[in-house]
């Protein structure tokens, strides 16, 4: 998947704020309220949290995190 500017943007900025909140997996999924989303990066949401191999995920009780694969081979 391709991203134009504005979609690469916003990505960035929801990535942020979900690790600036500690939400890097299922157990610390934060909801939007708590991860202090604007109505524009809400509205993204959907789109990048519905991606399968997207980074940032959605739980089933409607909380989202971002997912960061570690490679441990490379490590």
């Amino acid at each position: 998947m391709t991203m134009s500017g504005i979609q690469f943007k916003i990505h960035q900025r929801l990535i942020r704020k979900f690790e600036k909140v500690g939400a890097i997996s299922e157990e610390t999924a934060v909801t939007i309220v708590e991860a202090k989303l604007d109505l524009q990066e809400e509205n993204w949401l959907g789109y990048f949290a519905g991606s399968f191999l997207g980074s940032i995920k959605k739980t089933r009780d409607n909380r989202y995190y971002h997912y960061k694969f570690i490679d441990y081979t490379k490590v």
